[in-house]
């Protein structure tokens, strides 16, 4: 399948669509696909001149409610542009039909590696390695340091407590998504409901906070932008971290290695009990609670991962089915939470 038809998008049109909106554009545009699209589909488009930009647009196959909207995340993205938050200048939201087969979010291209690939394909030596866990704990706690009342953000989501929202919510995705019973889940959702710490603040929340929606500098490991804001949401800012943290490559300590979608175990990165303490020290927050979201984020990365499966067989695509997670690494990240309830992080 190719970018165009992936995307569900005509160059040409769209081409149009960006000119008379006053972006200049020369020649024809070709689409390049970025990611493995699990989520969002984000593409390069690239045009005659060597100009680039990126657009984002929801996924082929059936879409759960609320899920997956482009406008939302453009919202927040066009806010954050006044705010020491690094992300991406939002051109224009395109929901011209004969564009798109769905609303595309158009954005400035920013240079800069997936940390997820510097993480995987790299020795990382001390200083980069470092550099790379201090500027993503340091992008968060920037995140969360935003006045969401300023930026125009406070009526993004429920100012009402965050965990009970994201155990109705996820539970609700779970029902809809699921492929299997899984028995394992169920009782870790008991569990969460049974251990919901109390809410002291309510902050912005990316939502989806791991190496894979972040660009960095391959020399220096500086975070460049933080990407993918269609799950920001406003909440305790301890969920970002026990999302950060679910998703961060380390392996566990019985061996059996890392459960994430980015797998590698890079030499020089902090490892998880670090890179709360970093966020600690740059946020000044007490982690105290941070086992719950911890476990709370492995519960969502379980729920997420089985809907991409869900998706995958309604809408199979030859260009994402080898990447395509199985039903064991959902089995494996439940296992983790498990023991996470007994260890901590």
């Amino acid at each position: 399948m190719s970018a165009p038809e992936l995307a569900g998008v005509d160059p040409s049109t769209l081409r149009d669509w960006m000119s008379d909106r006053g972006i200049a554009v020369s020649g024809a545009l070709r689409l390049r696909r970025l990611g493995d699209g699990r989520s969002n589909l984000t593409f390069a488009v690239v045009d005659d001149a060597g100009r680039q930009w990126v657009i984002r647009r929801p996924p082929l196959g059936k879409l759960l409610a609320s899920a997956h909207d482009v406008g939302r995340e453009g919202r927040v993205l066009t806010a954050l542009a006044s705010t020491e938050v690094p992300v991406p200048t939002v051109l224009g939201l395109c929901d011209d039909a004969g564009v798109a087969s769905a609303p595309v979010l158009v954005m400035s291209m920013i240079e800069g590696s997936p940390a997820h690939e510097l993480a995987d394909h790299s020795q990382l030596g001390p200083a980069i390695g470092e550099e790379l866990g201090r500027s993503i704990v340091g992008a968060l706690a920037g995140i969360h340091r935003v006045d969401v009342a300023t930026i125009g953000l406070a009526d993004l989501s429920s100012h009402a407590p965050y965990a009970p929202r994201q155990l109705r919510r996820w539970s609700r995705q779970w029902e809809e998504s699921k492929l299997r019973d899984m028995p394992a889940l169920d009782r870790l959702s008991r569990w969460l409901e049974e251990h919901i710490p109390s809410q002291s603040e309510t902050t912005l929340l990316h939502g989806d906070y791991h190496l894979g929606n972040l660009l960095v500098d391959r020399q220096t490991g500086h975070l460049r932008a933080v990407l993918d804001w269609e799950l920001s949401t406003l909440g305790d800012p301890l969920a970002d971290v026990g999302t950060m943290l679910g998703y961060w490559p380390e392996p566990d300590a019985d061996g059996a290695g890392v459960t994430t979608p980015h797998s590698a175990s890079a030499t020089g990165l902090p490892d998880r009990r670090k890179m709360a303490e970093l966020y600690a020290e740059s946020s000044g927050r007490d982690l105290a609670d941070v086992t719950f979201w911890y476990v709370l984020g492995l519960w969502k990365i379980a729920i997420i991962i089985e809907g991409v499966r869900r998706r995958a067989r309604e809408a199979p695509s030859p260009d994402r089915g080898a990447a395509l997670p199985s039903a064991d690494f959902v089995d494996k990240t439940i296992d983790r939470a498990w023991a996470a309830t007994l260890t901590g992080i």
